[in-house]
Formats: structure tokens, sequence, C-alpha cells
């Protein structure tokens, strides 16, 4: 079994940090304002982070060249792969971010309307840089909607089968975010990631729920995802990236321990 990654998240906004539940928005005040990007980066990468991922939930021109900034200043005194994601919607602004220093880039709302982007960002840039974030919300006893805007509008599309259409045009890695889940802290959504999960042949990564060092474990193994992605256990202070990876090793589940 290949090792699992772990794996901090970290939403910015105007160039901070922030952290919300439930997909909270920034203009309505729901955010709390976490601090400094690159800081929280280097913590992290000390502390033995497999990746890190930023979103830009400004996604503006102003939060673009904010981003762009965070991303070149992370880069330089951090030696952990970085993924991106935020307002991305062209080839070109993929091939802005992966030369300010990010390894792969995530893409949501832009895929759905555009799912040629996905094919498009692999065949100039490599299945490995393209990474399509989904945004699942159960409303149904069985079924898993994509929502995209932020959470706030729904495709109509179902979360297992947007993600093998995703994967068949390119993309390297999918990672799943449960809304119900978000930020609440209460557990992953172990059904739609085994789902998920089961139904591609790329890395799954969870998100969405962590609130424990149990529901990170559970989610690799019940949910049977490649890696877990989580923000808030990680800002406050909770537990630390090794922390978890020594619990899930102590559960037989492999990781990447060298520091």
């Amino acid at each position: 079994m290949l090792a699992r990654r772990v794996i901090p998240c970290l939403d910015v906004h105007d160039g901070q940090v922030t952290r919300g539940i439930q997909f909270g928005r920034a203009e309505a005040g729901e955010l709390r304002n976490v601090g400094d990007p690159v800081a929280l980066a280097v913590r992290y990468n000390e502390q033995g982070a497999d990746e890190m991922v930023f979103f830009d939930i400004t996604a503006s021109a102003h939060g673009r060249h904010s981003m762009i900034e965070v991303i070149e200043r992370t880069a330089d005194c951090c030696f952990m792969p970085l993924t991106v994601g935020g307002g991305i919607r062209t080839v070109e602004d993929m091939g802005q971010m992966l030369r300010a220093g990010a390894d792969k880039v995530s893409i949501n709302s832009s895929a759905v309307s555009d799912p040629g982007l996905i094919q498009a960002g692999a065949a100039k840039y490599g299945s490995q840089c393209i990474v399509v974030s989904i945004d699942a919300k159960r409303t149904a006893p069985d079924t898993w909607e994509v929502f995209v805007a932020g959470g706030r509008k729904s495709t109509g599309l179902r979360a297992e089968v947007w993600a093998q259409r995703a994967v068949a045009l390119g993309a390297g890695e999918i990672v799943l975010n449960s809304i119900n889940a978000d930020g609440t802290k209460q557990g992953f959504d172990l059904e739609i990631t085994r789902r998920v999960s089961e139904s591609v042949g790329v890395p799954v990564v969870a998100s969405g729920g962590a609130g424990s060092l149990e529901h990170m474990a559970e989610v690799l193994l019940a949910g049977r995802a490649d890696a877990v992605l989580a923000a808030s256990i990680f800002h406050f202070g909770t537990y630390t990236v090794r922390q978890v990876k020594e619990h899930l090793r102590q559960q037989g589940i492999p990781v990447r321990l060298d520091v």
C-alpha cells in the first residue's frame, strides 16, 4: 500500500487565511481570520505535511495577484508540493500559477462549465498537474450532487458520475469536498468518499469534516481515500500534522514520517 498523504488546506481571502463552516461567505462576514498563509505553510512544512493546498476564495483580479505572491513566497521557503485553486478558468491561468511555483492546479466550477478545460490542461501540462475539486452535497438518502459557485448552485450532476468523467478527460487527482460536513468537525462523509474512490483510478483526497484523529483514519480505511485534507484542526492547534501521522501509523496506515 502506498503511503497515505496528510494535506493542510489554506483558504486565502485578500492575502490572509480564513476559515468558515459549510462554505461560509466572506461577503456575509462568515469567515474567521486565521493568519498569514506563508507563515502557516512554513509551520506545516516543518511538521511534515506531504503537500499544501491553497484556495483563493477571493477569485478576483486583486485576489489573483495576492495568490501569485503567496505561492512565490511559499515556494521559496517550503519544499513540499503545492496545489492552488480558485478562479482558474483558462489554461493560461494554470500556467500562471505553475510558473509561480505551484506543482498542481485545482479546478472546480470552471471544469463543470467547460469540461474541455480539463483536457486542454492535461494536454499542455500533464494529468499529474490537473486536480478536479468536487463540492458534493447529499440531496437525498442515496444521492450526492455536485455544487458550484462556492457550494451555492446545484448542477444536477451526481458526484460519482462527474468524477468518472473528469478522470476520463485527463484529471490526475480528485479532491472530494463534503459540503454537509465542511468545517463541522463531525467526521468525513465516508459513503460518498468510498463511492468516488472506488469509481475512479486516480488518487482521491477526502475533504470536509475532520475533527479528530479517528476521523482521519476512518476516511482512509472505510472511505478508501488516498489522502486526507484538513484545515481547522491544524490552524487552531488541535493537532499537528505529525500527531495525525503518528496516529495513522498506529492504525496500520502507511505514512511518510521522516522529520
